[in-house]
C-alpha cells in the first residue's frame, strides 16, 4: 500500500509518501527542490556515483512515521544538501523548510 498526503511546514506545503513493504516502511517527505528520507537512502551513492545529479537529500535513521521522520535529527545529507546549509543533527522539518 502506498499513501501520498500533503503536509505542512512553516506555513507552507510538501509532499509526504508512506510505502508499506514487507518488514519496512519507506518514508519520504519531498519538496520541489529536495527531499528527506527514512534509513532506506543510500547518501555514499548520492554523493558519489550520482554526484552530476546534485541531489539535495537527508536521511533519519530509526523512524517509523512521517511525524518521526520530521522531528527526528538527520543522520546524514548530500553534498549539495550541506551547500543550502543542512547538516546532519538539523531536524528533518528544518531540512525541508530549508528545500522550500
Amino acid at each position: 500500500m502506498m499513501q501520498l498526503k500533503p503536509v505542512e511546514i512553516g506555513g507552507r506545503v510538501a509532499l509526504a509518501v508512506e510505502v508499506l513493504l514487507p518488514k519496512t516502511t519507506l518514508l519520504v517527505v519531498t519538496t520541489d527542490k529536495g527531499y528527506i528520507m527514512c534509513g532506506a537512502l543510500d547518501i555514499q551513492l548520492l554523493n558519489d556515483r550520482l554526484k552530476d545529479r546534485r541531489i539535495i537529500a537527508g536521511r533519519a535513521v530509526g523512524v517509523k512515521t512521517i511525524e518521526q521522520l520530521l522531528e527526528a535529527p538527520l543522520e546524514s545529507v548530500t553534498n549539495e544538501a550541506e551547500a543550502l546549509g543542512i547538516h546532519p543533527g538539523m531536524k528533518g522539518s528544518e531540512a525541508i523548510l530549508r528545500m522550500m
